[in-house]
């Protein structure tokens, strides 16, 4: 057996890493430490720093939040010396177990934010990357930054801020009053343009605080944009009991993930990077075609079948997908809706990539979580489905899936499934005037949510029509029916 510090002895069967992380100095550093950082970045790092001459690549994790869940993940990330087991589960063979070793740092920024700023302005560090959500980037339907969010304006007027925004600009304050230069922001977050999404936030932060400094960003600082994809579920008390038990090894912030994974990033660099297309990443100089297939297929898909299927009373993936029903839904939403609006990117063929899909959401051994993929949906929707609502709309073109998809959204907002079984909200961008249109009698008091701001959902009378009658359909005889109606030959259909 290996004996891997602070683990002790490892089972031959867990694959440690093949190099020394005692000569590894990070050059990236990462806000917002989550698992998918840690089952997709982090581990295209950790192949980095198994070929020779990497070691000034490791990566410093930087937590952002202030919470229960964030302290004791720090806790344990640094009594680990920010090692952790990934469990990769293929649909068709056994798991395989690794530590990765690729996070050599950890810091819990609430705990001392200067500090966070000092270690940010470290000259070592040459890429800053985030995954910080969709909705982390505090940008309206108009595609700008709003300075008039409570939580930016008082970040703002604080000496140290507490925000990314803050954090990340300080830090470049610092860098260029030293004469130490600029690193790359790169989000990895499932965003259309994220790397423009940042730059617009980052620079709208910056140049309400100091507009000479954000002169200075704009000219130095570059935004790659990104596409990333790997499902990586959410980890309980139960999971890691599991995975645990699995490997052998007392971990207490195991991942697992699928054993998919891609990463396409523009090859926009300021302060140099690794040698990731030597491990799989694909760099290109427009990542927009990738990252539309993923963002309108797979995302897309998800809150298709997570919304609904939320409302059925399913709460792991791979189980509804065993309904026929959905996966007629997924089927025709993907060859009907979605691919005619999109243009593939070279080498790939879009009927293929979405029975791909298909079979990677009927994996069982990943179980996705449903109330994960439904969460947050105000921010989703915006980015994964609004562009094939306004195409479908735009080309008139049959959108009875549209519709379905969207009212169950504004039914999911009642807090309960179709059998009256309750469930934890979390749409954290939504007011509680949204949620009382959702709730209103009317049916299509719902388009008004500021989720389907600039859809231009009411100019077309007919959707507005059919929304109406699906919502009505839904509270009558539930989403199973609705479903079945929706799905069923036209022959056969009772109709919606």
């Amino acid at each position: 057996m290996t004996i891997l510090s602070p683990f002790g002895a490892v089972p031959p069967a867990v694959l440690v890493p093949s190099y020394d992380r005692a000569a590894v100095r990070p050059g990236i550093a990462h806000l917002s430490v989550g698992n998918f950082h840690r089952a997709h970045q982090a581990v295209y790092i950790d192949r980095v720093l198994a070929r020779p001459g990497n070691a000034q690549w490791g990566i410093l994790g930087i937590g952002v939040m202030d919470d229960a869940h964030e302290r004791a993940k720090a806790e344990s990330l640094l009594a680990q010396h920010g090692l952790y087991t990934l469990t990769e589960c293929p649909a068709d063979a056994p798991d395989s177990v690794r530590f990765v070793g690729s996070i050599v740092e950890y810091l819990h920024a609430p705990d001392d934010r200067a500090a966070a700023i000092h270690r940010l302005a470290d000259p070592a560090i040459r890429i800053v990357s985030l995954t910080v959500t969709e909705g982390g980037y505090y940008i309206d339907a108009d595609g700008r930054f709003q300075l008039d969010h409570p939580a930016i304006a008082e970040d703002l007027a604080r000496p140290v801020p507490h925000t990314v925004f803050g954090l990340v600009t300080e830090a470049l304050r610092l860098r260029r009053d030293a004469g130490t230069g600029p690193f790359t922001i790169l989000s990895c977050d499932n965003l259309p343009h994220n790397g423009h999404v940042a730059r617009t936030a980052f620079l709208t932060w910056a140049r309400a605080r100091d507009a000479v400094l954000a002169d200075w960003i704009e000219a130095h600082v570059t935004f790659p944009s990104t596409m990333v994809d790997r499902i990586t579920p959410g980890v309980g008390p139960l999971d890691i009991t599991r995975l645990d038990t699995g490997s052998g090894v007392d971990d207490r912030v195991p991942v697992f993930c699928e054993d998919f994974i891609q990463w396409v990033i523009e090859d926009k660099f300021c302060a140099g990077r690794p040698p990731l297309e030597e491990v799989g990443v694909l760099f290109t100089g427009d990542v927009t075609p990738y990252e539309q297939v993923k963002l309108r297929m797979l995302n897309a898909s998800h809150s298709m079948l997570g919304l609904p299927g939320m409302l059925m009373g399913y709460r792991v993936v791979s189980d509804i997908m065993h309904n026929p029903d959905v996966v007629a839904l997924l089927e025709h939403y993907l060859a009907q809706d979605a691919e005619p609006l999109l243009q593939a990117p070279p080498g790939m063929e879009l009927r293929a990539y979405a029975a791909q899909l298909l079979r990677r959401f009927s994996n069982v051994a990943i179980s996705d979580q449903l109330p994960r993929i439904a969460s947050d949906s105000a921010s989703k929707l915006p980015v994964f489905v609004r562009p094939t609502a306004e195409g479908t709309l735009a080309r008139g073109a049959d959108a009875a899936r549209i519709a379905f998809l969207l009212s169950c959204f504004a039914e999911y907002l009642r807090g309960h499934d179709d059998t009256g079984a309750t469930y934890e909200l979390q749409e954290p961008h939504l007011s509680p005037e949204d949620l009382a249109l959702a709730a209103d009698e009317d049916p299509a008091k719902a388009l008004d949510m500021s989720v389907f701001a600039g859809w231009g959902l009411r100019d077309h009378p007919t959707f507005v029509d059919l929304f109406t009658q699906t919502r009505t359909f839904l509270r009558a005889g539930g989403t199973r029916a609705c479903l079945r109606a929706l799905v069923s030959p036209p022959e056969s259909a009772p109709g919606i």
